[in-house]
């Protein structure tokens, strides 16, 4: 960053006036959201085979997953065999979601499947401090039938649970998951913002290679691990 890397310096009415006119961008943001939102709440479903994932206290039905719930929103963490630091991407990610009671208003609940043999897993959702839910599908056809084969990457998938029956109404991946982040949000509100290479920003802004400033699965250990 050089020392003429800053905005320009205005009078306070050419400063509101700039920011009402970025605010009517930023209302015709959100309403496009809602509506985008309204679509996603009439996508039909497909419905689910009768899966078993493994859980911290041995083998669970995809339904009971749920755990009494009838929606279920599942993060698809990457899991790479034998390592002992999983995806930094992801384990970010999850570690912002720390209290998540609040979906119980709602009739639902968020957990994580990934990959990972369940204990591996579980010994690396206590190394990093993780606080959601883990599953495994390490022996179940789940994880890559819903987009997210061992090897292949992460995804959301959210679930609607109809007595006994499970069905898949909604699925994202890649930056399709920034809008569940509060990380991303925030950011984004600096002058500078996330100041990686591909974002569009004013000459002479900090800017570095993309993903260079994110926290490493050893940086979140290092804040909210075990040994934090």
């Amino acid at each position: 960053m050089t020392a003429n890397a800053l905005p320009q310096i205005v009078d306070a009415d050419t400063w509101q006036r700039q920011l009402d006119a970025l605010r009517d961008r930023e209302k015709a943001a959100t309403r496009e959201l809602d509506a985008i939102a309204a679509q996603r709440r009439r996508m039909p479903m497909v419905k689910m085979p009768d899966y078993s994932l493994e859980g911290e206290e041995g083998p669970v039905r995809l339904e009971d997953i749920f755990d009494g719930k009838s929606q279920l929103i599942v993060y698809n963490h990457m899991w790479f065999p034998g390592e002992e630091w999983q995806c930094g991407g992801c384990t970010g990610f999850t570690s912002q979601f720390t209290r998540l009671e609040f979906l119980d208003n709602y009739d639902a609940r968020f957990v994580i499947v990934t990959q990972g043999p369940i204990d591996d897993a579980l010994a690396y959702k206590r190394r990093v401090g993780n606080k959601m839910t883990w599953y495994s599908t390490a022996n179940s056809p789940f994880g890559a039938d819903v987009g997210a084969p061992s090897g292949g990457g992460f995804a959301v998938n959210v679930f609607l649970r109809d007595d006994d029956t499970v069905y898949r109404t909604w699925h994202t991946n890649g930056r399709g998951t920034e809008q569940l982040s509060h990380s991303f949000a925030l950011i984004d509100l600096l002058p500078y913002g996330r100041q990686e290479e591909w974002q569009d920003s004013p000459e002479g802004w900090p800017q570095s290679p993309t993903y260079s400033r994110w926290a490493t699965s050893q940086d979140i250990a290092a804040h909210y691990g075990l040994n934090s």
